[in-house]
């Protein structure tokens, strides 16, 4: 069986561009949820969310390129850019047709679907601009990496909600595991902080309505969570077959060991309450990885800080852990960086690769109450020094989707 290991990170994220800024915030526990500047708000119940500020998409698209492309495609090269370069890719001499890209996606390009209604009504169908449908299709990131980066194999965008990251990771490490490709480049990227999502959302009571307190807003497992923080963002990983990357000398931050991907078949929008898709894909990852229950060092949980989530995702935890379930270091990354949706995976991935690599676990700020249907060893508020060798990432979709990676320390 072909190992895979990663060796590339690009993080853009509500907190930080790049892995170091990006882990120093992390480490620190800082919040980047804020009052929404991306749109006016005065028309709506919710007012705050976690924006990837100081941004410049000239620093990574010429002019022409960001006035014809949508925010998510700014923040996906720029993820990609980063996880390349991290990675030390020498593009000239990669056989292009194993190279592929997965990139995912909960919404695709939704700030062009807000924009071009309002035209369209404001203007008439001919003012529309001909960019939009390539501006507003949930592939364009993976497809403009390929055209970017010249990568000939395979690739597809993965839109499987806020789980899309976690299963384009997984199935890219899959696609490399049976031989398909000998890199990826893999993640997710979200632009969706837009009047029509922030309003579809709102509707739905899914959003915290903390508008006076933004930085205390996101609170996974606490009592008195009311809703997520949406967020947007890009994480984009370099995964690697073991020989390639050793090859090159490249530097591996983890090796991938198994996912699990199910499906609750219960609701379109609330997880199932016993949590059985959640506990089946992690018992798959971990099952495929060959790991016992008290072997997992930390658990980057789903956390989204909504009612219904965090009660299920605690009780499939302890069912999966047994004992150790209440012992084991369980974090929410989203308590500083909101829910990225579809690019959540790859950026809590990212954080994960970095509490192996540093032997610091992240803690899940705003943690006030304890909740005791959410009897967790959360990481409360401060950042702590462990060994972490072994760790699943949790993601869970609309629609039931529920994606699991397991991730552990490399060793040859």
């Amino acid at each position: 069986m072909r190992r895979v290991v990663i060796t590339g990170a690009g993080a853009v994220t509500p907190i930080g561009t790049g892995k170091e800024d990006y882990w120093k915030a992390l480490e620190e526990g800082k919040s980047g949820v804020s009052l929404i500047t991306l749109f006016d708000t005065s028309n709506h119940t919710v007012k705050i969310g976690a924006e990837v500020k100081n941004f410049d998409p000239e620093q990574w698209l010429d002019k022409k390129e960001v006035r014809r492309t949508d925010r998510i495609l700014h923040l996906s090269t720029a993820a990609t850019d980063l996880a390349v370069k991290d990675a030390g890719l020498d593009l000239g001499s990669l056989d292009k047709n194993m190279f592929g890209v997965y990139i995912g996606s909960g919404v695709g390009g939704i700030g062009t679907i807000d924009e071009s209604f309002t035209t369209l009504f404001e203007k008439g169908p001919g003012r529309v601009s001909p960019f939009m449908v390539p501006m507003m299709i949930a592939n364009m990131p993976a497809a403009y990496a390929a055209i970017r980066y010249g990568a000939k194999g395979p690739n597809m965008a993965v839109v499987t909600a806020c789980a899309s990251s976690i299963n384009s990771i997984g199935e890219a490490y899959y696609c490399i595991q049976r031989g398909d490709a000998d890199i990826m480049l893999s993640g997710g990227a979200e632009a969706a902080i837009t009047s029509i999502a922030t309003a579809g959302f709102t509707s739905l009571k899914a959003l915290s309505t903390r508008n006076d307190d933004p930085e205390h807003a996101s609170r996974p497992f606490d009592s008195d969570r009311d809703g997520f923080v949406m967020g947007e963002g890009s994480g984009i990983l370099v995964l690697e077959e073991l020989e390639h990357a050793q090859k090159r000398g490249a530097r591996i931050y983890a090796e991938i060991t198994g996912y699990g991907n199910t499906c609750d078949a219960y609701h379109i929008t609330a997880p199932d309450p016993e949590g059985e898709g959640a506990f089946r894909s992690m018992a798959i990852a971990m099952k495929n990885a060959g790991w016992a229950p008290e072997q997992v060092d930390l658990i980057n949980a789903h956390g989204t800080s909504t009612p219904l989530n965090d009660k299920m995702e605690t009780a499939a935890i302890k069912r999966l852990l047994g004992k150790h379930g209440g012992k084991v270091m369980v974090q929410s990354t989203k308590s500083m960086v909101g829910h990225l949706l579809g690019a959540a995976g790859a950026v809590e991935t990212i954080a994960a690769l970095l509490a192996i690599e540093k032997g610091i676990v992240h803690p899940t700020i705003n943690q006030f109450t304890p909740d005791p249907e959410c009897d967790l060893n959360t990481v409360p508020n401060k950042a702590v020094r462990a060994e972490v060798n072994k760790v699943l990432i949790n993601n869970f979709g609309f629609g039931g989707h529920n994606g699991v990676l397991a991730v552990e320390r490399f060793k040859a």
